[in-house]
Parts: C-alpha cells; sequence; structure tokens
C-alpha cells in the first residue's frame, strides 16, 4: 500500500449507488440488513447512512431498469457486493424473510451463498470476511 504525497488529492470511498425500479423498495430491504438509516429520500433517489463520514449506500430510479438475470448471461449481474456473516443458515433465513429469493445456482453453498436482492442484484454472504 503506497502513502499519497502531500501533494495528491485524498480519496475516500463514500458510496455505492444501485439502479432500480423502486428505489424506496430496494433502500428498506438494505436498510434492514445494515442497520443503515435514511440520510436522503426523494421520488428517485435514496440514501442510507454516510452521515457519520462511512460510507453510505444510494438506490436511483432507473425507469427502463432491467433485472439482472445472473446466473443467466442474457442481463449480466453488473456488480455485486460481499457480505460477512457469522452464521451463513440464519443470515440467509433473515434476508430471505426480509425479500432476498435464493437462485438455483449456488457455487460454492458451504462457503457462500448468493441471494438476490428485490431488484435482482446478486449479492454474497459469506463467513470468509
Amino acid at each position: 500500500m503506497t502513502t499519497p504525497s502531500a501533494s495528491a488529492p485524498l480519496f475516500r470511498f463514500a458510496a455505492v449507488t444501485f439502479d432500480c425500479a423502486d428505489p424506496a423498495e430496494l433502500a428498506r430491504f438494505y436498510g434492514e440488513m445494515f442497520a443503515l438509516p435514511v440520510t436522503y429520500s426523494s421520488d428517485d433517489f435514496v440514501f442510507l447512512g454516510g452521515g457519520d463520514g462511512t460510507p453510505g449506500l444510494g438506490f436511483n430510479r432507473l425507469p427502463d431498469y432491467r433485472r439482472p438475470s445472473w446466473p443467466d448471461p442474457a442481463e449480466e449481474k453488473q456488480a455485486h457486493i460481499e457480505v460477512g456473516v457469522d452464521d451463513l443458515d440464519e443470515a440467509e433465513a433473515r434476508l430471505l424473510k426480509l425479500g432476498a429469493t435464493r437462485p438455483e445456482t449456488q457455487p460454492q453453498p458451504d462457503r457462500w451463498r448468493v441471494l438476490l436482492d428485490p431488484a435482482g442484484h446478486p449479492f454474497c454472504i459469506t463467513t470468509l470476511v
């Protein structure tokens, strides 16, 4: 890891924003998953957390949003996040109650589980982080 010089700009990881059809619904899901409060909300954009200098999550309405179709490459996954958990079974059960779905394809379910958020974005839960 290199240290920035005095003249180099300082960069901070601020947020990840997901495109979706319903920002309020997707923010509810991730807000409950990570216990993050809504810090900004409009009809087309909702932002969670980020108020104390920590990274947040944004959800942006995209009028022609098309759900990822992972593992089918017709509509690629675009991006996904890895979520560390203590217990895969308990975490999966909780996230399914919140509105996640579990696709049939599970590359290594003993190490991590692939789930889909309510807008279809794949994400993984794992005990390895």
